[in-house]
């Protein structure tokens, strides 16, 4: 199963949007607080539509909590500073898939803990970055991609 992590995110309908892509992959979904809403928003439960009850979110109070649970795996950054493509790297089963805020992305303390480990998307010059909810489906669908799509039809 992969895995999703959102770093504080700030949009409700991106955090339901991104759960209900969780729902349909069968990827956990992992929440760091603080969050930019209340998890009963209507928001919230609107992109996510009927999905709710197919997707496992877990929730940590900080970055290091959810990593010190889950070491031995690894974990994968988005970040436009990143050099290195979403496409060069090969994603194991049980891969965490890290993505920052809307307004702000990764904090630069966890960028600089894991320099060998920051992805991006490509994108044209000039274009700051894209919604979240699209960057989750490009990286999250690239990595089930290499793994044949497990348990997908």
């Amino acid at each position: 199963m992969m895995n999703v992590v959102l770093v504080e995110p700030e949009i409700p309908a991106n955090t339901g949007n991104i759960a209900r892509t969780c729902a349909a992959t069968g990827t956990r979904l992992h929440l760091v607080r603080p969050l930019g809403f209340a998890t009963d928003d209507k928001h919230l439960k609107r992109a996510g539509l009927d999905y709710w009850h197919l997707v496992e979110v877990l929730y940590y109070d900080s970055f290091g909590e959810l990593h010190r649970a889950y070491r031995q795996h690894d974990f994968y950054f988005s970040t436009t500073r990143a050099t290195r493509w979403y496409t060069d790297v090969v994603y194991a089963a049980g891969s965490f898939l890290v993505f920052g805020k809307e307004t702000a992305g990764l904090p630069d303390q966890i960028l600089e803990a894991f320099p060998d480990r920051l992805i991006r998307i490509p994108k044209a010059a000039g274009a700051r970055s894209l919604n979240l909810a699209n960057a989750v489906a490009i990286v999250l669908y690239e990595a089930l991609r290499q793994q044949g799509f497990p348990g997908l039809e």
